[in-house]
C-alpha cells in the first residue's frame, strides 16, 4: 500500500488579525460595530481595534482610516517562540521581500513583516494581548473570552482572508516557503493556470485563499470572512443587511468548494465582507490530499447551482483606476 505523507506539525497556529483600510472611517466603523456586530476593544489614532465575541485576542480586525481601501496587512500567530524563529529563518533565506522586525501595537508584541509576490504584507508574531473582559462584558461561562451579545449579526470569530494575485501558483510557492501551510483545495484552469488555492495551517479546511486577479489590480483584497454558528445566522444577517441598506453582492447560498454556507456584502467603503458557517469545515485526516476542481466543475456554479456573478471575479479593493 502506498503511504501518503502526513501533515507535519505546522509553525503557524492560526490567522490572528487583518488590518483593513477605509476611506469612510466613521461609516465603516458604524457598519462593523452596529450592523456587523463586532466589539470595539479600543480606538487609538486612526485605527479601531475590533474583535468578534469569541476571539481570544484583543483584535481580529484592525480598521484604519486611509485615503484608500483594501488591506494593510495580514497577521498570523505562530505556535511557539521557536516556531517564529524557524519561520523567520526560512523567510530570511528566501528571495522574497522582507520588511523585518516591527514593534507591535495594542493587540500584540513585536512581529516580523514580509511580502507575498503581489505586495500583500504579512506579519508573524508570538507575543499577543489576550482580551480581558470587564465585568459588563464577561461571559457567564469561564471558557469564553467575552459574553455573546445581540448587536447586529454578532459573528463568533474571524475565519479567513482571501487575497487577489496575478499568479496563484506563484502565491502557492511563496506560502510553501514562508508560511508552511498545506493546500486543501484548488482550481485547475484549462489554460494550465491555477484559478484559486485554499490553504490551512491547522484542522480548519482553510484560513487563507489566493484568487486569480482578473480586475487589473495589484496587491488587492478580495474579502475578509467571519464565522457564524449556523446557516440560520446567515439568513438573519441578510435581513439585517437589507434593513440597513447594505449592498448584498451574492448569497445566501452554499459553496461547492469547501462546502460552507455564505453571504457576501460590501461594507460602506467597498471592502467585501463574507459570513460563513465555520462548523462545516474541519479536516481531521492527517494524510489529506488536495481536492482539485476543474474549469468544467466550476462552470456548474455553486453547490446548488447559483452562478458566480461577474463582480465576484472583478471587484476587489482598492478599486482599479480606469484610464480615460
Amino acid at each position: 500500500m502506498t503511504q501518503v505523507p502526513t501533515m507535519p506539525q505546522p509553525d503557524l497556529a492560526h490567522l490572528g488579525h487583518v488590518e483593513v483600510l477605509t476611506d469612510k472611517f466613521e461609516e465603516s466603523l458604524d457598519f462593523f460595530t452596529r450592523v456587523f456586530g463586532l466589539k470595539l476593544s479600543a480606538l487609538e489614532g486612526d485605527s479601531a481595534y475590533l474583535r468578534a465575541w469569541e476571539d481570544y485576542e484583543f483584535c481580529s480586525l484592525k480598521l484604519t482610516k486611509s485615503d484608500t481601501t483594501g488591506i494593510a496587512h495580514v497577521g498570523y500567530r505562530v505556535a511557539s517562540p521557536e516556531a517564529l524563529e524557524r519561520r523567520v529563518a526560512a523567510i530570511e533565506a528566501s528571495d522574497y521581500i522582507k520588511h523585518g522586525w516591527v514593534d507591535g501595537d495594542l493587540s500584540h508584541g513585536r512581529a516580523y513583516r514580509f511580502e507575498d509576490p503581489f505586495g500583500h504584507v504579512f506579519e508573524l508574531y508570538w507575543d499577543t494581548v489576550k482580551y480581558q473582559a470587564p465585568p459588563e462584558d464577561a461571559s457567564a461561562l469561564k471558557n469564553l473570552s467575552s459574553r455573546y451579545h445581540h448587536t447586529g449579526i454578532s459573528p463568533r470569530r474571524i475565519d479567513h482572508v482571501n487575497l487577489l494575485g496575478e499568479d496563484v501558483q506563484a502565491f502557492k510557492a511563496w506560502v510553501d516557503t514562508c508560511l508552511g501551510s498545506r493546500v486543501t483545495e484548488y482550481i485547475q484552469l484549462d489554460n494550465g493556470r491555477m484559478g484559486g488555492c485554499w490553504f490551512s495551517c491547522n484542522n480548519k479546511t482553510y484560513d487563507l485563499v489566493c484568487s486569480e486577479e482578473r480586475g487589473g489590480g495589484n496587491g488587492r483584497l478580495h474579502h475578509v470572512t467571519f464565522a457564524t454558528d449556523t446557516r440560520e445566522d446567515i439568513l438573519r444577517a441578510a435581513d439585517i443587511y437589507l434593513e440597513n441598506g447594505v449592498h448584498i453582492e451574492t448569497g445566501p447560498h452554499k459553496h461547492a468548494i469547501q462546502g460552507s454556507f455564505f453571504l457576501y456584502a460590501w461594507e460602506p467603503a467597498g471592502n467585501r465582507i463574507e459570513l460563513a458557517n465555520a462548523g462545516a469545515r474541519l479536516i481531521l485526516d492527517p494524510s489529506w490530499e488536495p481536492v482539485v476542481w476543474t474549469e468544467t466543475d466550476r462552470k456548474k456554479g455553486q453547490a446548488w447551482g447559483l452562478k458566480t456573478i461577474e463582480t465576484f471575479h472583478t471587484h476587489g479593493t482598492p478599486p482599479v483606476k480606469k484610464e480615460d
